[in-house]
């Protein structure tokens, strides 16, 4: 019989995100021994964003983040809903991105890309060859999207690199597979 010091801690599957569909090669979910602060468990995964809420959560594992229990119990919101509602999307699709959903670190406050009607699939930071690969119609709705101004991004793009500053997000639209992105600094 294993004792406390050779027992394997419990490491299950990741629940499916359907707006975050690799939270760990994003960086949003982590390998941790850390016992969650909603449910009590330590399931060999932790949160890595801060956490938006009524209540101060430090720890979260990703199973209270999919079933809701997190933004339930502690009035977590993981994604800002502004843009969301914005952009008109309907609502059981913002409280899925903005409550049962990982966010993304970022350097401002983050904005989750829309299309076609759906909230977009978030897939971590953009490569070089993302944005150099962008005609002048992607670059000017990269400019629309980010902020950054249209005749600056050449620029910017070509000192870019991922997890730097300034940042460049990409997400996927679930519907054309079309890819946007959108950009912060600090």
């Amino acid at each position: 019989m294993p004792n406390k010091d050779t027992e394997q801690r419990r490491v299950d599957p990741l629940p499916v995100f359907r707006y975050h569909p690799d939270p760990l090669r994003t960086g949003a979910i982590a390998r941790s021994d850390a016992v969650c602060e909603c449910c009590g468990e330590a399931r060999g995964y932790t949160y890595v964003p801060s956490i938006a809420g009524a209540c101060d959560v430090a720890v979260a594992c990703p199973w209270c983040i999919a079933d809701g229990k997190l933004a339930a119990d502690f009035g977590a919101q993981l994604v800002d809903d502004h843009p969301l509602l914005r952009d008109g999307i309907a609502a059981d699709i913002v409280a899925e991105v903005t409550l049962r959903t990982p966010g993304y670190v970022c350097w401002q406050q983050d904005s989750w890309m829309t299309c076609c009607g759906d909230a977009c699939e978030f897939h971590g930071d953009a490569t070089q060859a993302d944005l150099a690969s962008l005609d002048a119609a992607g670059l000017a709705q990269l400019s629309a999207d980010s902020g950054f101004p249209w005749d600056d991004l050449p620029d910017i793009i070509a000192e870019y690199s991922p997890g730097g500053n300034p940042a460049f997000y990409k997400f996927v639209c679930r519907r054309c597979r079309r890819a946007r992105f959108n950009g912060d600094c600090d």
